[in-house]
């Protein structure tokens, strides 16, 4: 007779055959990846005499500046290698040939000791000069080697004080090197010059400049550039959009950075080949204080300027980012010569600056740009999480229904037998 172990031992038999038979190769679920190094974050404090005063919330810059390093120092993920460089924290004399070499390793750039580095940041105390161009050609070395994001924190209340050494000229230098590094700064103080020398130095790299006045706000900015580079999987390419898609930059596949005035225009095109899909996102950073209510636009226009798709943001108040995206499939072709497509793409704005608030430059976007196989086909459908899975997951209904057809022919079998008996 048939006993119940028994038709449980013989149905488990019959499934692990069948899933023997259907064993999934390791290339059908498993892209190739290319080994990256882990990224890197410099933070350069600026510890000059200057920020002894007292206007940040009742206490010191350099108070603020030292629990904002104590709060990101705590949050900082574990792949991500942090250093810290100072500028003006060690002489204190008058010599201006000394002082614009006044630029040190505080802590080196690897990875996080939690402990040392808050114990190196509590022996600052205001001191010195201001060498802005020469602190950041050393943390450009602090960060040299590797694959992985690089990324520059300048963090400062005053503007240079070691000229004819611009800090701007090598912030370009420093681009120019192809280095793939990012430069973003935060001033301390609302100045009409600081922010003209700190924008020019992020906009060189493709970095934000944001001007904080308050602890809490320069916490969640240093935090949120540190999170940023240990999710940067690209390095981000400088690029001038146009007014116009007849002029606009050709892009590829990748991730862009440029500068949108307020309210303005700027366009960009892709060519998307019949049976792929276009798929894009911009962010437009609001890098200093600006009216509320306001809105982030990105269009898919033909050449002669019909709109495809769009992806809208608005906002009301103070947020960091605002964010857009959208998708476009173009239709598979019979002609196998069939030309691709150029799709004009449109960012638009609707900031407005606060009463006082430059207007140059422009604010600070990221669009990222990708092209792939459209759907229906093996890549898409990885790029939504099953991968080469659908023919699985067929596989493994079709299991399910053979052993519950197995189940219920011996279940009647039984039965029969049991009757007889």
């Amino acid at each position: 007779m048939i006993t119940r172990q028994r038709l449980a031992a013989g149905v488990c038999a019959l499934l692990a055959a069948l899933a023997a038979g259907i064993t999934v190769p390791a290339d059908a679920v498993a892209d190739e990846t290319t080994a990256q190094d882990a990224p890197k974050v410099d933070l350069v404090l600026d510890v000059s005499g200057s920020m002894r005063a007292r206007d940040i919330d009742g206490g010191s810059r350099m108070a603020a500046a030292k629990q904002a390093f104590n709060e990101v120092l705590e949050a900082t993920p574990e792949e991500v290698q942090l250093g810290i460089r100072t500028l003006g924290a060690n002489y204190p004399g008058d010599d201006r040939k000394t002082g614009c070499k006044d630029t040190a390793q505080l802590y080196p750039v690897g990875p996080l000791n939690r402990t040392e580095a808050k114990t190196a940041v509590a022996t600052l105390q205001p001191t010195g000069w201001t060498p802005i161009g020469p602190a950041l050609l050393k943390a450009a070395d602090d960060l040299d080697g590797g694959n992985g994001s690089k990324r520059i924190v300048l963090i400062s209340d005053g503007e240079d004080t070691c000229a004819p050494l611009d800090p701007c000229e090598v912030a370009r230098e420093i681009a120019a090197k192809g280095i793939g590094l990012t430069i973003d700064t935060l001033g301390l103080v609302p100045n009409a010059k600081l922010n003209q020398q700190l924008s020019c130095i992020a906009e060189a790299t493709g970095g934000t400049y944001t001007s904080v006045q308050h602890k809490e706000q320069l916490s969640d900015k240093v935090n949120q550039l540190v999170d940023r580079t240990a999710d940067r999987t690209v390095t981000p390419v400088a690029v001038d959009g146009t007014g116009q898609c007849a002029t606009a930059p050709s892009l590829k596949s990748g991730l862009y950075t440029d500068r949108e005035e307020f309210g303005q225009h700027r366009f960009y095109r892709v060519d998307v080949k019949p049976g792929q899909e276009l798929r894009a996102s911009v962010s437009v950073s609001d890098d200093r204080q600006v009216d509320p209510d306001y809105g982030v636009t990105l269009r898919a226009l033909t050449v002669h300027g019909r709109e495809i798709v769009r992806g809208e943001a608005t906002g009301s108040g103070r947020t960091d980012v605002l964010s857009t995206g959208l998708r476009y499939p173009k239709a598979e072709s019979d002609d196998e010569d069939a030309p691709a497509e150029t799709v004009c793409l449109q960012v638009a704005n609707s900031f407005s600056p606060a009463a006082g608030v430059k207007t140059t430059p422009g604010l600070p976007l990221e669009l990222t740009v990708d092209v792939v196989d459209g759907p229906g086909t093996a890549s898409d459908v990885a790029a939504f999480g099953l991968g080469r899975g659908w023919w699985l997951l067929g596989a493994l209904v079709l299991t399910g229904f053979l052993a519950g057809l197995l189940w219920g022919w011996l279940s009647r079998w039984r039965i029969a037998v049991w009757r007889t008996n």
